[in-house]
């Protein structure tokens, strides 16, 4: 696509999240499932704290200021000027001190070498649609990571747009599938994985074994890729589901169960990585 679409790319998600597009997502919808199992695999893996962890592209700080409360010394940083004002507001709320919370850019951080003990690396993957971007992202995060530190990363499934429209096919007086236009943009995102149109805008969406390969590529080791919705996405008036505390554990026994299930795993709206740098 190129440096100028990259840039435009850019420019168009920023405006979005500038509006505070992000603010919630995580506590409705499959961003209940998300949050809920993305917590999980983080306690199970993550050193005890005190340990350093950068949360870059953290938007206004949810994951920072629970692992804060944890006992973590968290950095938080976001491209967004918007989302950086929501995460000191939302600090102050949860009477949680992040060690920082900065405006910067993924593909460099101000931070020393080797000075983290884990990255969360949530959400600027699918904002980088070109491939050499994306790997300076990776760079930057294994610099700062020290040795047999852990990168954490979100995807999007390159299926979701497609698995969207095909749940409310039937729910829209003018479904979006019967538009030759719509189907052509979800053709080229299940085989090019650039996505355009909808609430992220110009974005990149991974296969499994596509994202595995770049992290690999990026010298990282062990790579954990987890489906953290599985099909549960399915479940109809999730939210009001989630609000009994036996469908919620059900949701997430399934999820659980099927989260590495290869021939599963597109089924997933979204990914969880898991990988270490090499060292001792």
């Amino acid at each position: 696509m190129g440096l100028h679409m990259e840039l435009l790319s850019e420019k168009l998600f920023l405006e979005k999240y500038n509006k505070g597009i992000e603010k919630n997502r995580l506590h409705k919808g499959l961003g209940l499932i998300e949050f809920a199992r993305t917590k999980e695999i983080l306690l199970e893996n993550l050193p005890p704290a005190p340990a350093v962890i950068c949360d870059i592209g953290g938007a206004y700080g949810e994951y920072s200021c629970w692992l804060a409360s944890l006992g973590y010394e968290v950095y938080l940083y976001d491209l967004s000027e918007k989302n950086i004002e929501m995460a000191h507001k939302f600090g102050k709320k949860c009477g949680q001190t992040l060690r920082c919370a900065e405006v910067a850019d993924a593909r460099s951080i101000p931070r020393p070498d080797e000075s983290a003990d884990a990255i969360l690396l949530f959400g600027p993957l699918y904002h980088l649609t070109e491939r050499t971007e994306r790997d300076k992202c990776l760079a930057e995060c294994k610099r700062l990571l020290k040795p047999g530190g852990l990168l954490f990363t979100a995807n999007i499934t390159a299926y979701a747009s497609t698995l969207h429209f095909v749940s409310v096919y039937d729910k829209k007086r003018k479904p979006a599938l019967d538009s030759d236009a719509v189907f052509s943009g979800l053709e080229r995102t299940v085989k090019t994985g650039v996505h355009t149109g909808g609430g992220l805008g110009l974005g990149y969406f991974h296969k499994p074994e596509e994202l595995k390969a770049e992290i690999e590529d990026a010298g990282f080791l062990d790579v954990d890729i987890r489906g953290v919705i599985g099909p549960c996405w399915l479940i109809r008036n999730l939210d009001r589901a989630w609000k009994n505390e036996t469908k919620r554990e059900n949701i997430m026994r399934v999820v659980r169960l099927l989260e590495k299930e290869d021939s599963l795993m597109g089924l997933s709206t979204h990914f969880l990585s898991i990988s270490k740098k090499g060292g001792s």
